[in-house]
């Protein structure tokens, strides 16, 4: 034990392990001679090893070893994995001040007279440890149900004697909760409110135990899907005074680049730049090119194990909403040290690649550097100038920096339609946001060769981080893309050929065979619907140690390495790189060697929550837009087909909703999975992917995002082949009345080609 240092994670584990009692921040503070910052690193520590589960926190403010669980525990049953394992965790923990608990699975009671438990239910269990953090509880008996949180909207509609009304924001949860004036908690109408259910299942009452704001305030609708995703806002004061102490990073033994004249290109609203490129020609390989890309050095700033670490890593990535982003780093770095702006000093780590002509990875080259960027562009404004009309500032460029640029894409976008990675365009919305914080505009991105230039640019030096770690024998973080599943192509196979296109049977898909399909109905007006069916029968991309290469992009290998300011994963394959070329200070640690796979899955994990959160925000901006044109008639196309209704698309806002199969009208209507279709019994009127319709809009939910529309008339119908004979059994049920209240959906998936995501 050193006096007057701050134990390393190791040490602290070992001192809270050989303690003979629980030991609070005090007594450790004490133990180790820690004062003033130290205890808030402490603290800061104490808090990561109770959210890895390594430390197990008592009602007394102290620690103890998970190991020292009591034999008997109350738990309440929160959720089922799976496999189907029932998972628990105390009644007592509480997640935002005790962080993650340990992994508890709950068996079967040994007694037939107690109840099976279901997920609310509060039980009373012996526990049994089967491997680090992670026990096994059987139930003595069943203690009652337990309140659950839910968010939604509150409301106070005449005639109800004074009662509240609260309709759940998740689409899912098909009910509403009265709550007594009593239960209110001050809440107005119109705020959404975290409530707890009270008086039973069946009583549908419940009492509000928070305000998160009024639905009208634009900004509220980015807080529901923070709230409802348990998004991390607020960074430590220990982070944030970490991040206040950096200061610029000395030149030591970098590669001094700052005479190369490297660019950020990046959208007129961005703010930070942790990119850079620079091309110019090989002299030594005629047609070939010698790339630099050079990114924000992010590991000279956030160290193993500090508090900016610890933080950044609960995050995961960046959040990005209409209207704000929450970042994975303190703006002080990420806005500022580790953001390249022109015409300063700014540390990097550089992948520097040589290609051939053919567009191929010959070499490459990773450096710790110091760079000063020549120009901070835009994504218009450079392609404005390769069309001919530079501004003042790109002029003095276009022969040393943007044309140069161009000829390295150009035969980096050779090489990857000769490897035939998916090319899959789809368009990406577009929201603009007024001085009020309300949608102005919705539109679709414009995609220009600028955007795919610095894509290509930024895949290649993936793929080199990825070659580099494994010529070099270090952990690497893949970035991988599975084969897509075999009843998902199956499925993907059934619909294709509907419309008379043929796909082969008997084997694997490659990429190349869905492009070929792309390529058969580009000027088809399918065409934007077979390729969000084939986006929709991909796997999903993860993060992992094992490789099983990138099928999308049809590559062997690839690693995450552009985007350390707001990706994790870039971060840790920065520090391998600075571990496996020997760049000195903040290199991979030899405690984080074995974590790999614990970072895939925890990295993983947060990619999805910010997806999930980006992707309901962006809903419910759009339900708010759409308010307005409540009645009014919209051109779009059916994009999903269920025995409950048809899922359409408008066109030009990309707005998506229902039209409930009650709207279609008094027959009875099948559903054809296979085909895709819903067809009339009587009539024999088909609705299926692809049709055009004129659509009302008849209802928008601004709390669940929901829209809900009903068919005025058909514009075109798809032609579509006679059902095969193994067809799936079409069912249905005849619907009638008025339509419903929307219900659950997120319309197709986000483009999995876009640079944040890729």
């Amino acid at each position: 034990m050193v006096k007057g240092k701050v134990p390393t994670r190791d040490e602290l584990l070992a001192f809270i392990r050989d303690s003979e009692t629980p030991v609070g921040k005090r007594e450790i503070a004490r133990a180790y001679g820690l004062k003033g910052d130290q205890r808030i690193e402490l603290k800061e520590l104490l808090r990561d090893l109770r959210d890895t589960g390594e430390i197990a926190p008592d009602r007394a403010k102290t620690f103890r070893h998970p190991e020292s669980l009591s034999d008997m525990v109350v738990l309440e049953i929160v959720s089922v994995d799976a496999d189907g394992h029932l998972l628990a965790v105390p009644r007592r923990h509480d997640d935002d001040k005790d962080g993650p608990p340990p992994r508890i699975e709950v068996t079967a009671p040994a007694s037939r007279n107690v109840p099976a438990p279901a997920v609310g239910d509060r039980v009373l269990a012996s526990m049994k440890r089967r491997g680090k953090n992670t026990y096994e509880a059987k139930v003595v008996r069943r203690l009652g149900s337990g309140p659950k949180k839910i968010l939604g909207l509150y409301e106070e509609p005449p005639g109800r004697n004074g009662l509240g009304l609260v309709t759940p924001t998740d689409r899912k949860l098909r009910r509403e909760f009265d709550v007594r004036p009593s239960d209110k908690n001050g809440a107005l109408p119109g705020d959404i409110v975290w409530i707890e259910e009270i008086g039973g299942a069946l009583a549908r009452r419940a009492r509000i135990v928070e305000r998160i704001g009024p639905m009208s305030d634009p900004r509220t609708v980015s807080l529901i899907s923070i709230a409802t995703n348990d998004i991390p806002v607020d960074f430590p004061e220990a982070a944030i005074e970490e991040a206040d102490r950096a200061k610029a990073a000395p030149m030591g033994h970098r590669l001094d680049l700052r005479d190369v004249p490297l660019v950020t290109i990046d959208g007129e609203d961005a703010r930070d730049f942790d990119d850079a490129v620079f091309a110019e020609p090989d002299p030594d390989h005629p047609g070939g090119w010698r790339l630099l890309v050079a990114i924000a050095d992010v590991a000279w700033y956030v160290r193993h194990d500090r508090p900016l670490d610890r933080a950044a890593y609960r995050r995961g990535t960046s959040v990005y909403f209409p209207d704000r982003v929450v970042p994975m780093l303190p703006e002080q770095l990420s806005n500022h040290w580790c953001s390249l702006v022109p015409h300063e000093d700014r540390p990097v780590l550089v992948a520097e690649m040589w290609i051939d002509a053919e567009g191929h990875l010959k070499r490459h080259k990773f450096h710790r550097a110091m760079m000063r960027s020549a120009a901070r562009l835009t994504y218009n404004r450079v392609q404005r100038a390769m069309n001919g009309t530079p501004d003042a500032e790109i002029e003095p460029l276009m022969d040393e920096v943007v044309r140069p640029l161009y000829g390295a894409y150009r035969v980096l976008l050779a090489a990857r339609e000769a490897r035939g990675a998916l090319d899959l365009d789809l368009p990406e919305r577009q929201v603009t946001l007024g001085k009020d914080g309300h949608i102005a505009t919705i539109g679709v991105r414009e995609r220009l060769d600028s955007h795919k230039l610095i894509e290509e640019f930024m895949v290649l030096a993936n793929v080199a981080a990825a070659q580099a770690l494994e010529q070099r024998q270090m952990p690497c973080l893949y970035r991988v893309h599975d084969q897509p599943d075999l009843a998902k192509l199956e499925a993907l196979r059934e619909f294709l050929g509907t419309l008379g296109i043929k796909v082969p049977t008997g084997q694997r898909l490659r990429p190349a065979d869905l492009n070929r399909v792309l390529h058969e109905v580009a000027d088809k007006p399918v065409s934007q619907l077979v390729s969000q069916t084939v986006l929709r029968s991909q796997s999903q991309a993860v993060y992992s140690p094992d490789n099983l290469g990138h099928f999308g992009l049809a590559l062997a290998r690839y690693a995450h390495f552009t985007s350390p300011i707001r990706r994790f994963p870039d971060l840790i394959v920065h520090r391998a790189l600075i571990a496996a070329y020997g760049l000195g200070d903040g290199g991979l640690s030899s405690e984080d060697r074995g974590r790999f796979t614990e970072f895939g899955e925890h990295l993983s994990m947060c990619e999805r929550r910010a997806v999930a959160a980006e992707r309901g925000a962006m809903d419910r901006y759009v339900a708010a837009f759409m308010a307005g044109h409540v009645g009014a008639v919209f051109p779009g196309r059916v994009n999903g087909v269920t025995r409950f209704g048809l899922f359409a698309t408008l066109e030009g806002t990309g707005a998506d909703g229902l039209i409930p199969i009650r709207s279609l009208g008094q027959e009875f209507f099948r559903h054809d999975e296979g085909r895709q279709v819903l067809i009339g019994e009587r009539t024999g009127e088909t609705f299926g992917l692809g049709d055009r319709l004129q659509l009302k809009l008849i209802e928008a939910d601004l709390a669940t995002g929901g829209l809900l529309f009903e068919i005025v008339d058909v514009i075109e119908r798809v032609e579509r082949q006679p059902a095969p004979r193994h067809s799936r059994p079409a069912y249905g049920k005849e619907r009638t009345g008025p339509p419903r209240r929307p219900v659950a959906h997120r319309g197709p998936p986000r483009d999995k080609g876009s640079r944040r995501r890729k």
